[in-house]
């Protein structure tokens, strides 16, 4: 059960439903949204199981996807960024439901964290590391906290950057609280939509996950938002705390930046600088608006 309460159920608080869930849709699907072509290509220079990581990127890189994402349309930018400097880079499809194509992340988040498990085992394997780097966008950045802290994860990834994760859950920009007022809410979100709806804050997945603190030893903890977020809210409730954790403000790097939480994850090179530099912390140069270019 989620926490708020029913209510009766009305015609016209149906269709308010509808439009309200209509609008957290087109907040948090990724601008680029995938067609059955781009989906159906091979990703360029990603996911190529036959990479070697080197000596000076020994780890593979596991991208996860956001809320609505998939293992391509998230990655369109980062993925060569990474791919360009080096790093073996893999990304996985993760919480798909039954007959809904290219929209993934919406199945319960427990079970998505056990997908990751699945495919962070099959690059380790195919790549000999012993360890990976996970970089995640949303809930592609919370999600995997749940493996760390639950499914053993922790002794397989050396460290995990979170682009505008929603690690404590989201008010939507206040948004959710108006779900007591909306019949039907808790059974439309839950049974159609269950990682919609592990992901409100205050949710019973938010509270386990978060119980007994944010991090686990031996990970380095790494989380980027922006001031602009207008899915994950408060966005300083994508903060974590702990040791080995880094808490970054886009806009503390370069203060004309206005990229929101759609753009930060898919396309933002100053964003993206900062990834590498999470990665490679001995080799990290400074994070400036300039850093667009690099």
């Amino acid at each position: 059960m989620l926490p708020w309460n029913r209510a009766r159920r009305t015609p016209r608080a149906r269709r308010t439903l509808a439009a309200l869930l209509l609008a957290v849709a087109a907040l948090v699907a990724p601008a680029a949204t995938a067609t059955a072509a781009e989906t159906a290509a091979p990703s360029r220079g990603w996911n190529d199981y036959s990479c070697e990581p080197s000596a000076a990127h020994p780890r593979p890189v596991v991208l996860v996807h956001g809320t609505f994402g998939n293992s391509v349309d998230n990655w369109l930018v980062l993925a060569p960024y990474l791919v360009n400097r080096g790093y073996c880079v893999f990304s996985l499809d993760y919480g798909q439901l039954p007959g809904v194509p290219f929209f993934h992340g919406l199945g319960p988040i427990d079970r998505s964290a056990g997908q990751l498990d699945v495919f962070v085992d099959k690059v380790l394997g195919a790549t000999g590391a012993p360890e990976a780097d996970l970089v995640g966008h949303s809930q592609g950045g919370m999600m995997p906290n749940y493996y760390l802290k639950f499914l053993g994860g922790a002794d397989k990834v050396n460290a995990l950057v979170g682009i505008a994760p929603d690690n404590h859950g989201t008010t939507l920009l206040g948004s959710t609280r108006l779900l007591p007022y909306f019949p039907g809410a808790e059974d439309l979100l839950t049974m159609n939509t269950p990682g919609l709806a592990d992901q409100i804050a205050g949710s019973a997945f938010i509270t386990k996950l978060n119980a007994g603190g944010d991090t686990v030893p031996g990970v380095r903890y790494t989380v980027i938002a922006t001031r602009y977020d207008e899915v994950v809210t408060p966005y300083r409730t994508q903060y974590l705390d702990g040791p080995n954790v880094r808490n970054v403000l886009l806009q503390d790097l370069c203060p004309v930046d206005l990229s929101e939480h759609v753009a930060i994850g898919t396309v933002d090179r100053i964003a993206f600088h900062e990834v590498a530099n999470a990665l490679d912390p001995a080799r990290a140069t400074p994070t400036t608006c300039a850093s667009v270019i690099g």
